[in-house]
């Protein structure tokens, strides 16, 4: 059989149990990774979680706390492989997984573009399990999700990637498993098996799960109002929740109408009624199926009563945020922005004279396209100099009015003076100064291309979610060109590239 490669993208938050995914994939003997790509999708400065850091096999991306759909689309984005896994930080492949992902990889024919591990996840012994255990005991049967999903990477190229609406660990993998569909491909069941074990994360759990409300409101907008059953899950109790919430506010306003003498206590009376049956009716539903102690059961009481009207809130807002939603894709490109030195001029180490500005070959040229298409265009540049006492701002002014002259104007300049050591948001690798200028330019980040010569380029781009093409030059590393999702010989062919996404 043909082994296909496949490279394995795990996001995270910084759990513990982030070292039990990645023990079997380092340890592979056999049908081993090409790469393992830990995302790390914790806002900048979280404390929160176990620290993630690079170790030898393991290259570790952030993503900026933008959720899971971001942080997968980081980490496939990075890869080559014509496979992509992607597993969750908290599920426990066996020390055999890799072999048995091969064998479901290998040799399936073109139209199947994805492959899912069977999920298992065992239930607690000498009881029956939590309303919260239920949630994860779902999983189990659950289609498609990208607790253990390989995917070819030339498909999810093929859809845009994941959709970065969906901000929560919900959807997301069934958003993307239905646009797999929709494009005319397959997806099958493989015979691996990998284990997420049993959580309980609390009685306040079913109260937070319902801003998954607002993202079935999304699906629904993307995919239609059939999209459950493509996926084989039942309708869920928001039409009840509905009911119930009705019942309790028609009997708060019955009441308050009574209170003030405006009519009789019969209409708040039966709106109660109806309303103390529906909780009663749903808690006892949930309290059934769970161990019934007596902590559970007052967990139960107390969340039925608060679950619908929560869940109606997040329905509401969903309603609204996604008035407008259109199916997913790559945006169009909006704005081109350059890194200065070694990518649009040749570089001066710490250069503070202007005399010492040479474009690089056909500079002009590429930004002239750039304008042509009426694009606007900016420079993101770390100038760590300024830090280090070796230039002045005024002289990096200088040198960028000077490039000014030479190149033509640029929209948006945006200069990082801070040192490696100094902990900011801005300097490159990190995402600050694409941030702020496709904020200058009035354009989503995602609408961006990010051309340089260097990984950090590259990795600031990754982490803002644009796009980007390295331009490598004798000072690039190998290894920063091979990671690179779009390399290009010249700034001109660079530029080019970034021109097929633009708007017409």
């Amino acid at each position: 059989m043909a082994r296909p490669g496949y490279s394995v993208v795990v996001p995270t938050v910084g759990r513990p149990a982030l070292d039990r995914v990645l023990e079997p994939l380092l340890d592979a003997t056999e049908d081993a990774p090409e790469a393992v790509v830990v995302v790390d999708d914790r806002p900048p400065g979280a404390a929160a979680g176990a620290a993630v850091t690079a170790r030898p096999g393991v290259r570790v991306l952030r993503s900026g706390g933008r959720g899971p759909a971001a942080a997968r689309d980081v980490g496939w984005r990075a890869v080559g492989s014509e496979w992509v896994v992607f597993l969750d930080d908290d599920v426990v492949p066996p020390a055999d997984w890799t072999v048995r992902l091969a064998a479901d990889l290998a040799d399936l024919p073109d139209h199947v573009a994805g492959s899912q591990g069977t999920i298992e996840v065992p239930p607690p012994e000498g009881r029956r399990p939590t309303d919260a255990e239920h949630a994860t005991l779902g999983l189990a049967g659950a289609a498609w999700i990208t607790a253990d999903m390989a995917y070819r990477r030339s498909v999810l190229a093929l859809v845009g990637g994941f959709d970065r609406r969906f901000r929560r660990a919900y959807r997301e993998d069934t958003d993307i498993a239905l646009r797999v569909l929709d494009a005319g491909y397959g997806l099958v069941r493989g015979e691996r098996v990998t284990v997420h074990p049993l959580r309980d994360p609390g009685p306040l759990h079913s109260l937070r799960s319902q801003a998954g409300n607002a993202d079935d409101v999304l699906m629904r907008r993307l995919h239609g109002p059939h999209w459950r059953e493509r996926v084989g899950e039942p309708r869920g109790r928001f039409r009840r929740h509905a009911l119930t919430t009705a019942a309790l506010a028609g009997a708060a306003a019955a009441a308050a109408r009574a209170a003030a003498g405006r009519s009789g206590w019969g209409p708040a009376a039966a709106l109660g009624g109806l309303w103390s049956a529906l909780t009663a009716e749903f808690a006892w539903h949930r309290v059934a199926r769970g161990p019934r102690t007596p902590g559970e059961t007052a967990a139960m009481a107390a969340t039925s009563a608060l679950i619908p009207p929560l869940a109606c809130y997040h329905r509401a807002a969903g309603e609204w945020r996604h008035r407008g939603a259109r199916p997913h894709r790559d945006r169009p490109v909006k704005a081109v922005l350059f890194d200065r030195d070694g990518t649009l001029v040749h570089d001066v180490p710490y250069n503070g004279d202007p005399s010492e500005v040479r474009p690089v070959a056909g500079a002009r040229a590429a930004l002239d396209l750039v304008r042509a298409a009426g694009l606007p265009l900016g420079v993101v540049s770390n100038q760590s100099g300024i830090a280090r006492g070796l230039i002045t701002r005024d002289q990096v002014d200088a040198v960028n009015a000077r490039v000014e002259e030479l190149l033509g104007p640029f929209d948006t300049w945006r200069v990082c003076a801070h040192g490696d050591a100094d902990g900011c948001a801005c300097r490159k690798p990190r995402p600050g100064l694409i941030l702020d200028a496709a904020a200058d330019l009035g354009v989503a980040p995602e609408e961006c291309v990010v051309i340089g010569d260097i990984g950090a380029d590259v990795d600031a781009a990754r982490a803002a979610g644009a796009r980007s093409v390295l331009v490598p030059t004798p000072r690039t590393r190998p290894q920063e060109t091979a990671a690179a999702p779009a390399t290009a010989p010249d700034l001109r062919t660079a530029v080019r590239r970034a021109l097929r996404g633009a708007a017409a």
